[in-house]
């Protein structure tokens, strides 16, 4: 049987890859939106903003399950209370939302605010799971495309990722959302651990340059905690895209 689906962050990186996944599944979906769309076949779109608090009620009226893909670099644990607090209010039967691995470890803002989200979503009363997930492929390459602008190439000591693709995420989390409430479930991260230099001289190589590089230390807690790992977690479930197979589609 297909539900009723209330989608936010659909158009982003991660809910690309979700929407068609969920169509296919036979959904029909409403995504939430700061601009207005036009409507497609079984997609409507409903105008609001999670942060300001506009246009949430509305948008999930009506909607069987809530899966929250969207995110910023601030504000995420707020704008997810609101978005709970509705789906509390309408009587939405399974929320389910992507945070990131480390959240209650790293000491950093952007972890904060996710371990907040996730907090909003375990204490709204809605039937819940939460998925954290390692950084994606698409951030990955973000990071190091900047690190390679600079002419020498700098090498955090200590500073691993585990990037995973958003594919893999996205098939994970459509799987979720057409099962029961299920908490915290196992994190999902990408196949292998990269220095994070790595990564960027895979970047390199694939564009066929070459840069001097500089080993440099990150400073205080945040230093300390990916030093620690505490960004990893190498028990996770394990995706199936490498990033040299994604930098091979992704590069040229």
């Amino acid at each position: 049987m297909t539900s009723s689906i209330l989608l936010t962050g659909g158009t982003g990186t991660l809910g690309r890859h979700v929407v068609p996944l969920l169509r296919g599944a036979g959904h029909d979906l409403r995504i939430l939106s700061r601009q207005a769309r036009p409507a497609a076949e079984g997609i409507t779109y409903a105008t609001g903003d999670l942060l300001a608090d506009e246009g949430i009620e509305a948008a999930v009226d009506g909607a069987e399950l809530v899966l929250h893909l969207a995110g910023s670099n601030k504000g995420d644990d707020e704008a997810t209370r609101n978005l709970a607090r509705a789906a509390a209010r309408a009587g939405v039967r399974h929320l389910v939302t992507i945070s990131v691995i480390g959240a209650d470890q790293v000491p950093i803002g952007y972890f904060r605010a996710k371990l907040g989200a996730e907090r909003a979503v375990e204490e709204c009363g809605v039937p819940w799971t939460v998925l954290r997930a390692a950084q994606f492929h698409d951030l990955t390459l973000t990071a190091v495309r900047a690190m390679a602008k600079l002419p020498v190439l700098p090498a955090p000591g200590g500073l691993r990722l585990q990037p995973v693709d958003a594919r893999d995420v996205a098939a994970r989390l459509v799987e979720l959302t057409g099962g029961e409430p299920a908490g915290r479930v196992a994190d999902l991260a990408g196949p292998r651990v990269y220095p994070l230099a790595e990564l960027a001289r895979g970047y390199l190589r694939a564009r066929g340059k070459r840069r001097p590089t500089l080993p440099v230390r990150v400073p205080g807690k945040a230093g300390r905690a990916y030093r620690a790992g505490d960004n990893l977690n190498l028990d996770a479930d394990q995706g199936t895209r490498t990033w040299e197979e994604f930098l091979a589609e992704r590069v040229n």
